[in-house]
């Protein structure tokens, strides 16, 4: 392929469209329920799936999209798996050993579906935490950029704004391409103040979705136009790739940290004459802060949205949330109240943007709330705090089916473990034994040990530490099957 691609050269089909889905970000304005331990997207915020399953839903495989692959961190590389077989998809997990920004995750993504299905082989790059309430509407509009996308495009979709917001980019349409609703882009432009977005609404400018359609190797040609370095480096990336367990892709970390980071917008959307717009009406919001949540909920005839344990009385226009304890409230009007069980926030709904500095306020503390929540993921399942005191702690451990813990030892405290639910196998320095529910066992300080989950349903147990010192950091692994040791 040539690196001067032109719009009317023809793509040829290739077959199905493969969905490529960035779940390597954090969201900090939908603390405190989104935290960095648990971001946004792997949080059921719109649906009972989270916003990462309803992406790869609406995009399952089907005659229409190819098996996916997800983007993500290593700390999330697990949870992004356990999430996608949790609604029967399989998908490749590409772990980015840095964080660079969304160009150099969704050029190596590229190349690598390029390599392995072809580079005329049609990409659509996903947000992982965006909604979309309309997914006939969506479908027919990737159909469409499909189209524009085989013409020698790079096709992104715009949503036609409900009003002048100033937390959105927008895009200057051009020259029509399809009746349809397909455009040439005249331009991006940046997120704008209140008086400038209202003249962009007025001239029927588009918000700017932040998803992309377009043949893989027509990205990676004008990446090495405009941005050779990152091209050079997630083409070594993705050429020293290596396989880790089952399902996972991790790329060469040298060659992936040597690439500058830069969005795919200032990198190549932005630069490049191939840019394309499809017109989108499909319900789609990018879930930016509360208030967003408030605006896609469905609201009662107080105009309020309450999700979980909530009770109202004479209230109006509220976002009222839940998950944990009972909320109630008297009176208010126009406020947003979410509360998890170790944190609440309390704010007018048009303050949600201003989240993110409160949160920067809590970083200058401290606070374990701000990164952490309560149940914190392993690769294995789930532990959760109940109680804590002067040298003792209390947790719930969730093992998933097949879970298998480190085979470790602790120097500074003892373990007992008491069997709530499932069957546990526990080797004990020398010896494997079954704990079953309603049963449990002891575990001194400085023996090695391991739990497994041997079981076909999740094994819960509570855990009793005592000791001198109970931090997590207390551990030494001998082996582990997450290659943790």
């Amino acid at each position: 392929m040539t690196s001067q691609a032109q719009p009317e050269t023809l793509h040829a089909a290739a077959g199905k469209i493969i969905p490529v889905v960035l779940a390597g970000g954090s969201g900090t304005r939908l603390w405190p329920l989104s935290r960095n331990s648990l971001p946004k997207q792997f949080l059921p915020l719109a649906s009972n799936h989270t916003l990462y399953q309803d992406t790869l839903l609406r995009s399952a495989p089907d005659d229409l999209f190819g098996p996916p692959v997800v983007v993500a961190n290593e700390e999330f590389r697990f949870f992004a798996q356990r999430q996608a077989r949790e609604i029967g998809i399989d998908a490749t997990v590409m772990l980015e050993p840095a964080r660079r920004d969304s160009a150099p995750a969704l050029l190596a993504a590229a190349r690598h579906v390029a390599e392995t299905h072809g580079p005329e082989t049609l990409v659509l790059a996903l947000a992982s935490d965006h909604v979309v309430q309309d997914t006939a509407a969506f479908r027919e509009a990737v159909q469409l950029g499909a189209r524009i996308a085989r013409l020698g495009r790079i096709v992104t979709f715009g949503i036609s704004p409900s009003e002048p917001r100033t937390s959105y980019g927008y895009i200057r349409l051009g020259t029509e391409l399809d009746p349809l609703g397909a455009y040439e882009v005249d331009s991006f432009v940046e997120k704008p103040d209140r008086a400038t977005a209202e003249l962009y609404v007025q001239a029927g400018y588009l918000w700017n979705s932040g998803n992309f359609l377009f043949p893989a190797g027509l990205l990676l040609e004008e990446a090495e136009r405009y941005e050779p370095a990152i091209a050079a480096a997630v083409n070594s990336a993705v050429a020293n790739a290596k396989m880790d367990l089952v399902g996972f892709l991790r790329l060469d970390p040298v060659a992936f940290k040597s690439a500058p980071a830069k969005s795919i917008d200032f990198a190549v959307m932005e630069r490049t004459r191939l840019a394309a717009v499809v017109r989108g009406s499909f319900g789609w919001s990018d879930v930016g802060a509360w208030d967003a949540l408030y605006e896609i909920g469905a609201q009662d005839q107080s105009g309020n949205v309450t999700v979980g344990s909530v009770q109202l009385l004479d209230s109006s226009n509220s976002y009222v949330r839940s998950d944990g304890p009972l909320v109630t409230a008297i009176g208010i009007d126009g406020l947003s109240v979410i509360a998890t069980y170790d944190a609440v926030l309390v704010m007018p709904s048009s303050r949600s943007q201003d989240v993110k500095h409160l949160v920067n306020l809590l970083k200058t503390r401290n606070p374990r709330e701000v990164d952490e929540h309560l149940t914190v993921h392993r690769p294995w399942g789930t532990l959760e705090s109940v109680c804590e005191g002067e040298r003792f702690q209390v947790k719930k451990i969730v093992v998933e089916p097949g879970g298998v813990l480190s085979l470790q030892k602790h120097y500074h405290r003892s373990e007992h473990w008491v069997v709530v639910h499932g069957t546990a196998e526990v080797t004990l320095e020398d010896r494997t034994f079954m704990v079953h529910e309603n049963e449990s066992t002891y575990l001194p300080i400085g023996t090695v040990h391991r739990l497994r989950n041997p079981g076909k349903i999740p094994l819960e147990l509570i855990e009793v530490q005592t000791g001198s010192y109970l931090g997590e950091d207390d551990i030494t692994r001998f082996e582990d099957i997450y290659q943790r040791a």
